[in-house]
């Protein structure tokens, strides 16, 4: 138990000033002004002295300090974490309920604990006093920025155990996690298609919307992300920053530069589990795949004929394209 506590006594003087005298005055437009009183109250408050934190009791100040204490003693049945306050377990018990009380008046969203509700609030609001000394960017949580403040350091200390990235977020890190695991539990109920995380499939569902928001100011070509907006955007431009260390070849697009780099080696890593052939990229195989499936998701709109490849139902468009000049 902390025994470093201190005694604090806090003088506070208030103005009383008597409120039934000054309803007398004004009743009967009394001459005579209200009498001012003032009272001197001395407090006694405890003080935490580690974090300065006031406490009005002892009992309290006990209570506050097994905060700061490793002593956890109130373990949670379902996940095995442990907390140093009783309320604390209680609080985090509703997070394995499927009980979700505390409902949003602005979205559909619900929340389990009211604090969460309150925080979750911030995000309807304008305003967002947090900001980002480095780029000025601001935030409605201080959470939010204490997260963003890690972009700009250097420092990336979360390291992936099966490659060698590195995060300098933990939360970073365990979304990465997913990319080597052959769970793909978010599945697109479009075309089927599964994704490792919730917001790879977020990001694919675009792709069935006709919602192209982001309009390249160059060409007529709209897209469904920025990201892809501004990757485009470097095909309008004349460099081609990533150069091929084996020959001339360029590109815009690091991610490009690395797949050409497999053209030059001899392995072919992926395998297809039903012929002999085999590929240097998987974006290869899975599009070979769709030879050995039934499926043929991509379908014309003109006569309803159906390809496993969108590049067979292309080169059959122009099938159609051909009657029309005739």
């Amino acid at each position: 138990m902390f025994t470093g506590t201190l005694l604090l006594l806090l003088s506070c003087t208030f103005n009383h000033v008597d409120q039934t005298q000054q309803r007398h005055d004004r009743m009967f437009n009394s001459k005579h002004s209200s009498q001012s009183e003032d009272m001197v109250l001395t407090c006694k408050f405890l003080i935490c002295s580690i974090c300065n934190k006031l406490f009005s009791n002892k009992k309290n100040l006990n209570r506050h300090l097994l905060v700061h204490s490793n002593e956890k003693l109130f373990k949670c049945s379902v996940c095995g974490k442990s907390f140093p306050l009783k309320s604390h377990l209680n609080k985090h018990l509703f997070v394995h309920s499927n009980e979700k009380l505390f409902k949003c008046s602005v979205c559909d969203k619900s929340f389990s604990q009211k604090y969460c509700l309150n925080r979750h609030l911030l995000v309807h609001s304008n305003e967002k006093h947090f900001k980002c000394s480095v780029c000025n960017k601001s935030f409605s949580q201080n959470t939010y920025l204490n997260k963003h403040l890690l972009v700009h350091s250097n420092e990336k200390l979360f390291k992936c155990s099966v490659c060698d990235k590195s995060f300098s977020r933990k939360d970073c890190l365990n979304k990465h996690l997913l990319v080597h695991s052959n769970e793909k539990l978010f599945k697109c109920s479009i075309c089927n298609k599964s994704f490792s995380q919730m917001s790879s499939l977020n990001r694919h569902l675009l792709v069935h919307s006709n919602g192209k928001l982001f309009k390249c100011s160059v060409c007529d070509k709209s897209f469904s992300w920025k990201v892809s907006l501004n990757k485009h955007l470097l095909v309008h431009s004349n460099e081609k920053l990533f150069k091929c260390s084996v020959c001339d070849k360029s590109f815009y697009f690091k991610n490009s530069l690395n797949m050409h780099l497999l053209v030059h080696s001899n392995e072919k890593l992926f395998k297809c589990s039903f012929c002999y052939k085999s590929f240097y990229h998987k974006s290869n195989l899975n599009l070979h795949l769709l030879v050995h499936s039934d499926e043929k998701l991509f379908k014309c709109s003109v006569c309803k004929k159906s390809f496993s490849r969108k590049a067979h139902l292309k080169t059959h468009l122009l099938v159609h394209s051909n009657e029309k000049l005739l």
